[in-house]
């Protein structure tokens, strides 16, 4: 049974990783996805392809979703591409990790920017169309480490605890109009973001898991797939960890 047919889903930092993951898991569930990267086309194109070979149409948009006026446009072009977003998934983001003393002020507002002034920016954009029809399924990744805190990532989980504070607050500004907002928080996952913690020794990350593995996007797609159907249709607010077993 396709969970997600005739609906058009828009996920943001999709050209790999969890956004990746979450887009082709999407379009196996008959939904049309529109996704946007920031830097390699050959990688859009690719994905792009992957899609539209699963029978649904698909449209990667270079966008930079930390900037107000791009997601403004963003959001106008899926609509008049595609006619309706009735799922968005904030997923792009970055990270600068550092000790708190050697961060700098312009590491500071990158990630800021990147990884929760986007998820207003898009938000506040997708949820017009969504309360005009009266439904939609927001979806914000945030991380393990903005739940529990992790030295050396101060800014990164600053960014990620706030995404939990903006996610509660919007699905109750917008509850009553059928519009659900929910959170995943993604405990270690094998991408290319994670690759330098494996290769300096992903044994002492292991011990810190209580399934003693990394996880994989398909898993945070999974969750995200449930999320954005409506077998989560009395689900919005809520933080949910896949994280092995780390938030317990």
């Amino acid at each position: 049974m396709k969970l997600l047919q005739n609906k058009t889903a828009l996920v943001t930092g999709a050209s790999r990783g969890i956004g990746e993951a979450i887009a082709l898991k999407f379009a196996e569930h008959g939904a049309n996805v529109a996704f946007t990267y920031l830097s390699s086309e050959e990688r859009a194109k690719a994905l792009e392809d992957k899609l539209t070979a699963l029978g649904v149409k698909a449209r990667g948009y270079k966008s930079d979703a930390g900037d107000y006026a791009a997601s403004e446009q963003l959001a106008n072009d899926v609509l008049k591409d595609f006619g309706t977003i009735d799922i968005c998934v904030n997923n792009a983001g970055i990270s600068r990790d550092n000790l708190l003393l050697r961060l700098t002020p312009e590491q500071w507002d990158e990630v800021m920017q990147a990884n929760l002034k986007s998820v207003y920016n898009l938000t506040r954009q997708v949820i017009k169309p969504m309360m005009k029809a009266r439904k939609g399924s927001i979806i914000n990744l945030s991380s393990i480490v903005g739940v529990k805190g992790n030295p050396g990532q101060s800014s990164y989980a600053a960014s990620k605890a706030g995404i939990i504070g903006f996610t509660k607050s919007i699905a109750q500004e917008i509850g009553s109009r059928n519009i659900r907002v929910n959170a995943i928080a993604p405990g270690f996952i094998d991408t290319d973001m994670t690759h330098y913690l494996k290769d300096g020794g992903g044994e002492k990350w292991f011990e810190k898991i209580p399934m003693q593995r990394f996880g994989k996007p398909e898993e945070i797609a999974d969750v995200a797939l449930f999320l954005a159907s409506d077998m989560s249709s009395y689900v919005t607010g809520q933080v949910i960890s896949a994280c092995g077993g780390m938030n317990t």
